[in-house]
């Protein structure tokens, strides 16, 4: 790649990760213009234009994408080295990105991630909520926390969890009025507050594990929601059964605000997984990030 250096490429990728040549100079804290430049000298290497630039948008060419694609692990790995090196003789600084699912956060993260914030006040961490499947490399984070079904491909992955049960729950209001299914024909006439994957556009299923095999069971929608939280909330104020990770909900179930449905056919899934690049640990800044969730995030 005559004459194309590190700088450029990486001033490259941090445009197509933000989007505008001004969300790319706020990212690496240089000038607009430096990184203007930067763009244009790679491209005159190149011979080839890497945007289709229009005074409201940049789209990658065909040229840019296949830039894209080959360079982000190696420019990945390199900046990771760099860093590690430049971690033997500092404390940890810079910003830690992960992404988890919203109900991950407020059960793993939030009661614990202000005392990583205190103890490592030179990091700055940023955190990223979704559902969506996420590439760690290409979207720019550094660790991510999925189901251990899942995970990318060639990740690094340690349990957070064991196997977790989905719970399926209704209030007392509603069973009153509905009845408490007793079979899985008898929850097939039943509303559910139905959660909608936004990414795939589709509802999460409704399943039952009787015994080892996995079944799907059609309901009606009563609501549907994208986020969790509503689908307790919708469960408490009786508008239809609820399906959640049992966590969630253990202590509406506890105290009797949610009740148990079909307990005998809740189905299993594997655990909380926390996953990450396998250079990324070289980084202090990640390692230290890594050490302290898997010491403070576990639950069995």
């Amino acid at each position: 790649m005559r004459g194309a250096t590190y700088n450029q490429l990486m001033i490259f990728q941090a445009i197509v990760q933000e989007g505008s040549i001004r969300g790319a100079a706020r990212k690496l804290e240089i000038a607009p213009p430096t990184a203007s430049q930067a763009l244009k000298a790679l491209e005159a290497n190149l011979g080839l234009p890497l945007f289709l630039r229009t005074t409201r948008s940049m789209e990658l060419t065909e040229a840019g994408q296949l830039l894209y694609d080959n360079t982000t692990s190696a420019v990945s790995v390199l900046n990771q080295a760099l860093e590690s090196v430049h971690d033997l003789h500092n404390e940890p600084t810079g910003k830690v990105r992960i992404t988890l699912p919203r109900f991950v956060c407020q059960w793993l993260l939030q009661p614990v991630y202000a005392e990583f914030c205190q103890r490592y006040p030179q990091l700055q961490l940023e955190v990223s909520t979704s559902d969506a499947t996420v590439n760690l490399i290409n979207d720019g984070f550094d660790v991510g926390i999925r189901f251990g079904d899942r995970l990318e491909e060639g990740m690094i992955a340690q349990p957070l969890t064991a196997p977790l049960q989905e719970a399926i729950f209704a209030s007392p209001a509603y069973i009153a009025r509905h009845g408490l299914p007793q079979t899985p024909d008898e929850l097939a006439s039943h509303q559910r507050i139905q959660y909608r994957f936004i990414t795939a556009n589709k509802f999460a299923p409704t399943v039952l594990q009787p015994g080892e095999q996995r079944m799907e069971v059609a309901m009606a929608t009563a609501l549907v929601v994208n986020d969790t939280d509503m689908v307790v909330d919708a469960a408490c104020k009786g508008l239809g059964i609820g399906c959640m990770i049992r966590p969630i909900v253990a202590q509406h179930l506890a105290s009797g605000e949610l009740v148990p449905v079909l307990e005998d056919y809740w189905p299993t899934y594997p655990g909380l997984f926390l996953y990450y690049p396998r250079h990324s640990q070289k980084a202090r800044r990640v390692r230290v990030f890594i050490d302290f969730l898997l010491q403070n995030c576990r639950r069995f």
